[in-house]
């Protein structure tokens, strides 16, 4: 099992630094009335919709809006979502995906396309740099809930695969397939996790002076920032020294 991540921290620290409560509730009530529509509205019986909830709660979605987005999905006049999945490049030769949830997929392109060409980067095709990265599934503890060992004893009685521990917490790793029965097990051995979701993780990184990471994380941003926008994962990594600047 791998150390110290700093791709995993700065994913960690932009997600935890988001001001933008309102849009994020927005973002993650939409999967939950995706999952909802495409499953079963009944969390028990629907893994995916399951996953939705226990994220919205971790990011403190009130109540009454998660059963909204679930009621919503029953009705009639619930919006048509596609999703879909942009791959391009930015500052520095970074590989960035980004995954969003559309009724009017003409839009949302030529919104991402401009996004990317007004932040140094450029759009690719389908799979230009999905095999840079592996879908998996991440669960964030913080360090409180014990030191490496214990979080590492934990994740493996779970079935997981990987753990990165640092003073900012604990990212457990698993397969996309397992992440239910993963995130349940560590649960009833370490409590409630801080994020459990399916990810795009890097199988390689490139690293960044200052000023890609800057212009990187302005892309980032404003990407983040477009409603039909759910995720945005790059595969890029800064020393100690940029981390500190960002």
């Amino acid at each position: 099992m791998a150390g110290h991540s700093k791709w995993a921290n700065i994913q960690h620290r932009k997600g935890k630094q988001d001001a933008a409560r309102s849009k994020l509730f927005s973002k993650l009530a939409k999967e939950i009335t995706v999952a909802a529509k495409m499953g079963d509205p009944d969390p028990d019986k629907n893994p995916r919709l399951r996953l939705a909830v226990k994220e919205a709660k971790s990011s403190s979605v009130p109540k009454d809006v998660i059963d909204r987005a679930i009621k919503k999905s029953m009705g009639g006049d619930a919006e048509n979502y596609d999703e879909i999945r942009y791959e391009g490049y930015g500052p520095g030769g970074v590989a960035v995906m980004v995954e969003a949830m559309t009724d009017n997929r003409n839009r949302t392109a030529s919104n991402v396309r401009s996004l990317f060409g007004k932040h140094g980067g450029n759009l690719g095709e389908t799979n230009s740099v999905a095999f840079m990265f592996e879908r998996k599934g991440q669960v964030l503890y913080p360090a409180r809930v014990g030191d490496a060992d214990t979080v590492m004893m934990a994740a493996i009685e779970a079935g997981a695969e990987d753990v990165e521990s640092s003073e900012d917490g604990h990212v457990v790793w698993c397969a996309d397939t397992d992440l239910a029965e993963v995130s349940t097990a560590l649960e009833a051995a370490l409590g409630e996790s801080e994020s459990t979701k399916l990810v795009w993780r890097p199988s390689n990184t490139t690293e960044l002076g200052l000023e890609d990471a800057q212009k990187l994380m302005k892309l980032i941003d404003a990407l983040e920032d477009d409603d039909d926008v759910q995720t945005v994962t790059a595969n890029f990594e800064v020393s100690d020294a940029v981390m500190a600047q960002l």
